[in-house]
């Protein structure tokens, strides 16, 4: 039986799944319904892979092996190695792969891809620790997001792909009639796929922002290098291995996936990205090399970089839910999320609510101290926070009082009772006025939230469009009990490109978007030119190309 028939119900389940829109995921988010024993084999494991050269790979270390990856829970490098070669050498791999797998029928390739998927199930273990070793997330996200939520986002960007193409006739036979005679000419249609791909990891999700892009050029056709960050190569490696390894069992070149490992200190994505056979590259990160990756000539490219994600309060049924929302939101990942809200844009009249009207110093209290009493909980606080993954961050957050504004809140070191020695933070919040937009208008990543005093909610709405429209953003969270204001917002946000979600309280977050149903960054603002995933992102992977036969 073919890989594909094996999953053909699931991938006819998913398909249904992406017009429907509704919830939908083959891959569980708890750990319960994996392994029983799968947790401490992961533990075991990752003991024995660090201070070792990885060797999950199949490729050579044609010029030694290098890794510079360092625990935010530990602060101390990991001393996992990577097998090391030239940037000529991946792209010379990868055009070489590519004539292989471009000849791969779509079939085959989408049930090859979901196989991966399915055997990466055995490894969300491995995966999460490796994740929480490398970038500071606490285990359940790191779990959730390089596991189940990753391979959700995979398998979308597969059956997006396998939509897109199956959507023209392999072949048809044209005939025009022409009085006594009928003109009648054979075509055939293929999708040709464009060429090597690039895709450039970031520091914080080196999973969840990297597959939707590799299985993006897989499923049409095209080969790819993974060149992750430098400081979180670890979780994805582990994918790549487990792709060589299916490939090869399966007669395919292992090259048809490589990873590129490089250091801070000599750097190889420039090298990769400008090479003229690398055809496609996805980005993940800050918007200066974003803008650069944009730049790049005769090359098309998808990226997602930094926004300035902010929250309109208008007025809500009670306050104190909103405020414990936004409180969690924010301190989420210590903030370093991309979807993470930075600006709480409040009228100085105040905020309406069914109790009464809750003054601007009123709400400003209940909001720091409902992030106050998150991170100082015992059971919820660390957990919650993670740790910072990186010294620029933290760094940021050491700074933050000289940012400009009043401190409403300072960050506090947070004690992680399982590692002594992690780098945990709480959020800082800092108020300002709405005057001091060279302070708030530009993305400041990690744990630091802006109060903005604003006139009235029309001068808050008008701030966070033009936010979004001259820096971008991912997110918007709006909360109003009047449906007139709702609908001004909703049209004002989506404007300019940025989805709103209204009112969260409880178990619902603006971080959170979910795979089959929201997309993930509009491709419209600043913040990024690709969205995940829509038929855009999977379309301009490859060219249709028509034959015909007299």
């Amino acid at each position: 039986m073919s890989l594909f028939s094996k999953y053909e119900t699931l991938i006819h389940e998913a398909m249904k799944a992406t017009a429907v829109r509704n919830y939908y995921t083959p891959y569980p988010e708890i750990p319960k319904f994996y392994a029983e024993d799968g947790d401490a084999k992961a533990k075991a494991y990752i003991s024995t892979v660090m201070n070792n050269n990885f060797a999950e790979l199949k490729q050579e270390a044609h010029d030694g092996w290098i890794g510079e990856e360092i625990s935010p829970y530990l602060q101390l490098g990991i001393g996992v190695k990577y097998p090391n070669s030239s940037a000529d050498h991946y792209v010379a791999m990868a055009e070489k792969a590519q004539l292989q797998w471009s000849k791969v029928s779509i079939e085959d390739r989408a049930g090859l891809l979901v196989e991966v998927l399915e055997r990466l199930k055995t490894r969300f273990f491995d995966i999460a620790y490796a994740t929480m070793h490398t970038t500071g997330q606490s285990f359940m996200m790191s779990f959730q997001a390089s596991g189940p939520h990753s391979n959700d986002r995979a398998l979308e960007a597969v059956i997006e792909g396998y939509k897109q193409l199956t959507s023209m006739p392999a072949q048809a036979t044209w005939t025009k009639p022409m009085g006594k005679f009928d003109l009648v000419v054979n075509k055939n249609w293929r999708a040709i796929p464009k060429g090597v791909g690039l895709v450039i990891g970031c520091s914080t999700f080196p999973i969840w922002n990297t597959v939707p892009a590799l299985f993006a050029n897989l499923i049409t056709g095209n080969a790819s290098i993974v060149k992750p960050h430098p400081k979180a190569v670890l979780p994805i490696a582990i994918v790549v291995g487990e792709i060589q390894k299916l490939l090869s069992e399966n007669g395919l070149d292992s090259n048809t996936v490589q990873l590129a490992v490089d250091t801070l200190d000599k750097p190889i994505t420039k090298k990769l990205a400008e090479h003229p056979s690398v055809k496609l590259v996805d980005y993940t990160g800050g918007s200066v090399f974003g803008e650069y990756i944009e730049g790049l000539q005769h090359k098309t490219v998808f990226t997602e970089k930094a926004g300035v994600n902010s929250i309109i309060l208008d007025s809500a049924r009670q306050l104190a839910p909103v405020m414990q929302n936004i409180a969690f939101s924010a301190s989420l990942y210590s903030g370093q999320m991309c979807t993470a809200p930075q600006n709480i844009f409040i009228p100085e009249g105040g905020v309406k609510t069914d109790d009464g009207l809750v003054s601007y110093d009123d709400a400003v209290k209940l909001l720091c101290d409902s992030i106050q009493g998150l991170v100082t909980n015992p059971k919820a606080g660390a957990p919650t926070l993670g740790a910072i993954q990186s010294d620029a961050t933290y760094k940021r957050l050491q700074d933050a009082s000289g940012l400009g504004g009043r401190v409403l809140l300072a960050s506090m070191p947070i004690k992680n009772e399982e590692f002594a020695d992690a780098r945990v933070a709480s959020p800082a919040v800092i108020e300002l006025t709405r005057e001091q937009q060279n302070v708030f208008n530009h993305e400041c990543f990690g744990p630091i939230v802006f109060v903005v005093k604003t006139k009235s909610t029309d001068d808050s709405i008008a701030l966070a469009k033009n936010l979004a429209k001259t820096k971008g953003a991912i997110t918007c969270g709006a909360y109003t009990t009047d449906n007139a204001i709702q609908s001004t917002i909703e049209t004002e946000m989506n404007s300019v490109f940025t989805p709103v979600s209204f009112n969260f309280t409880g178990a619902a977050f603006i971080n959170s978007h979910a795979a089959f149903s929201d997309m993930h960054v509009t491709g419209g603002n600043p913040a990024g030119n690709g969205s995940l995933t829509s038929a855009e992102f999977i379309v301009k992977r490859f060219v249709w190309v028509g034959n015909r036969f007299m």
